[in-house]
C-alpha cells in the first residue's frame, strides 16, 4: 500500500477535494485535473453542464447551485478541503466557502493580496489568463484583490492554447501551445518592466509552469502554490 492510500485509510478522507468543470480536454500531469499532480490523496466531483465557455464568458448564475451540491459532496465524502479547476470561479468564493466548513480554495486570484504585499506594494502584478475580456472587476472583487494594481494579460483566441481549453477540444498540440504560452509571457515582461511578479489564473497553466517561469524571469504563482501554501499549514499527522 503506498503512502497515499494509507494516508486516506487512516485518516478516513481526502487532503483535497477538486471540483472540475464539464471538460473533455486533456489533463495532463500539472493540470489540477490529474491526480498525478498531487503527492497526496485528492477526490472530485464534476459539474455536469459547466462547460468553460458558461463560467468564462458567460458567467452562467445557473451553475452557482450544482457547485454548492459539489463542494457539500466532496466533504460529505472526506475531504478536508476544497478548490476547483478554473481561476474564473473566484467570483463565487464567498458563496462556496460559506456553504462548507472547510478552506475553499477557488482560485489562483486568492494570492494577488499576498504577492502585492511581499512586493513592497510597489509595481503592478500581472494576472495572465486565458481570456483578458472575460476577467472582470467582479471576479477580483470576489478574492479581495480589487483596488490592486494589476496588468491583465490573456491568451488569443486564435491559438492553440485558447481553442483547447477554453474550446474543450479532447486535441492538444502541446508545442505549438507551450511556444504560444512563451511568447506571451515573454511579451509581458519585456513591454512592462513595471510587473513585479506574475499570477496565472488559469488553472491548466500549470502545466506549462515550468517553461512560463523560465520566460518571466520573475515570480510566477498559479493554483498549485495556493494548495501546497494551504498543505504546509496543516500539522505532519494532517497532511
Amino acid at each position: 500500500m503506498n503512502e497515499s492510500i494509507l494516508w486516506t485509510v487512516l485518516s478516513g478522507g481526502y487532503l483535497l477535494g477538486i471540483i472540475l468543470l464539464d471538460t473533455r480536454f486533456p489533463r495532463l500531469t500539472g493540470d489540477v485535473g490529474n491526480p498525478k499532480t498531487f503527492p497526496f490523496p485528492v477526490l472530485y466531483e464534476r459539474v455536469e453542464g459547466a462547460l468553460p465557455s458558461k463560467v468564462i464568458r458567460e458567467r452562467d448564475p445557473s451553475l452557482l447551485p450544482p457547485f454548492i451540491e459539489a463542494a457539500r459532496s466532496l466533504r460529505s465524502q472526506g475531504a478536508q478541503a476544497i478548490t476547483t479547476s478554473c481561476g474564473f470561479l473566484a467570483i463565487w468564493q464567498k458563496e462556496l466557502a460559506s456553504a462548507v466548513r472547510i478552506p475553499v480554495l477557488t482560485s489562483s486570484l486568492m494570492q494577488i493580496p499576498w504577492v502585492h504585499e511581499m512586493m513592497g506594494r510597489k509595481g503592478r502584478i500581472g494576472v495572465f489568463t486565458i481570456d483578458a475580456s472575460s476577467l472582470t472587476e467582479d471576479h477580483f472583487k470576489g478574492v479581495g484583490a480589487d483596488g490592486i494594481p494589476l496588468l491583465i494579460h490573456g491568451m488569443k483566441q486564435e491559438g492553440e492554447f485558447y481553442r483547447v481549453y477554453a474550446g474543450n477540444n479532447p486535441d492538444l498540440d502541446y508545442q505549438r501551445a507551450e511556444k504560444e504560452v512563451v511568447i506571451e509571457i515573454s511579451g509581458l515582461v519585456k513591454e512592462n518592466p513595471d510587473v513585479r511578479a506574475i499570477v496565472l489564473e488559469c488553472a491548466n497553466m500549470s502545466v506549462f509552469r515550468k517553461v512560463i517561469r523560465e520566460a518571466a524571469g520573475i515570480p510566477v504563482y498559479d493554483l498549485l502554490t495556493l494548495i501546497h501554501f494551504f498543505r504546509l499549514g496543516l500539522s505532519e499527522r494532517e497532511r
